[in-house]
């Protein structure tokens, strides 16, 4: 019920994963269809990269405004933390706050008037300012860290190395805000480089009882994951894109004009097998370098077509193998035996 500083960076970092959630799947799969040139009506979806950049912007941002209460000369409390957030975010559409000078919250009752809050991609979250200037400082002086570092223990001297004399450093140490800030920062650069996959868990009940679906949760949670607009993305785009190459390669079996090698284009390739298929136009578009089919079912008909086509290739190997190695034995009985008669006729 009441959330501090803990919490604002866990939601923090469920904002940066949305993001990029959002930025592998919706973002990316529109911009493909565009850049494919496939014919595609562009769907609406609420990105909150505008809630990222509320808590991280570099000048403006909340994380920014608590490192500046935090390194500012004077008398530094949560009070004049949230009164820079009123002056800074008043005017945020995502921010809220009781003491700001925005009119739409000044008579909000459930709004305290020590809390601000934040309007996430999951619903709104109230947080209390009380702790987030301590919590954020993070401070361990340092002559405590050089007293544990000089202590015998191996494993309570490796956890403070910032106790070394050769390694003191007079510089403040970093914020617990921008330690994370750095931290998520890096979590995402390397989720960049990465092909990630996503499973998403409804939760039916809040009792963790079996056979109990509470809708009015279960339609909150699909509503703030986002997947009502990753179906609608989904179900009117392709469920399935390749390449030409490795498409052709993969079903070439199926049509006789490509099977075994086909001379031309990849593309043209793929055109002659679909033809020959007899696959409804209305089931796939060719883009600049990819072919993409719409619908589930055609892709496992296509599987199903392979699947019988390699048996009926795996049957057909199998006979002919066995027509020659019966024409061998064969042969090589027919050959003795002319070689046994001939030698017979001679002594006979």
């Amino acid at each position: 019920q009441d959330n501090s500083f803990e919490q604002f960076i866990i939601n923090y970092c469920n904002e940066k994963l949305q993001q990029i959630f959002i930025e592998l799947t919706l973002k990316e799969e529109q911009e493909e269809y565009i850049r494919e040139g496939i014919e595609w009506t562009h769907i609406e979806y609420f990105n909150n990269a505008i809630i990222c950049d509320l808590i991280e912007n570099n000048q403006t941002g909340i994380l920014a405004m608590l490192d500046e209460e935090c390194l500012r000369p004077g008398t530094v409390t949560d009070d004049t933390f949230l009164e820079k957030l009123n002056q800074v975010c008043a005017t945020h559409q995502h921010f809220e706050s009781r003491m700001s000078k925005c009119s739409r919250f000044l008579n909000d009752t459930s709004l305290p008037h020590s809390c601000f809050r934040i309007q996430h991609y999951a619903g709104k979250v109230m947080y209390q300012v009380e702790g987030f200037v301590d919590k954020n400082n993070d401070l361990l002086y340092r002559d405590l860290s050089q007293a544990m570092w000089k202590a015998n223990h191996s494993l309570i001297k490796a956890l403070f190395p910032e106790g070394n004399p050769a390694k003191i450093n007079l510089k403040r140490p970093p914020t617990a805000g921008s330690q994370f800030k750095a931290s998520v920062a890096t979590l995402m650069k390397n989720l960049q480089t990465k092909n990630p996959n996503y499973i998403r868990c409804i939760k039916p009940n809040d009792k963790k009882a079996a056979h109990i679906f509470n809708e009015a949760l279960v339609c909150h949670q699909i509503r703030y994951l986002g997947l009502l607009e990753n179906v609608r993305v989904r179900r009117a785009g392709y469920a399935f894109r390749q390449a030409y190459e490795p498409c052709l390669e993969r079903y070439k079996m199926l049509c006789k004009q490509t099977w075994p090698h086909w001379r031309g284009p990849a593309r043209a390739g793929v055109e002659v097998l679909f033809n020959e298929l007899e696959i409804p136009e209305e089931e796939f578009s060719f883009g600049r370098s990819k072919i993409f089919i719409r619908n589930p079912r055609t892709l496992f008909k296509l599987e199903d077509q392979r699947k019988q086509r390699l048996e009926d290739l795996a049957t057909l190997i199998e006979k002919i193998y066995r027509g020659w190695k019966c024409r061998t034995h064969f042969l090589l009985m027919k050959r003795s035996q002319i070689v046994i008669a001939s030698w017979y006729r001679r002594y006979a």
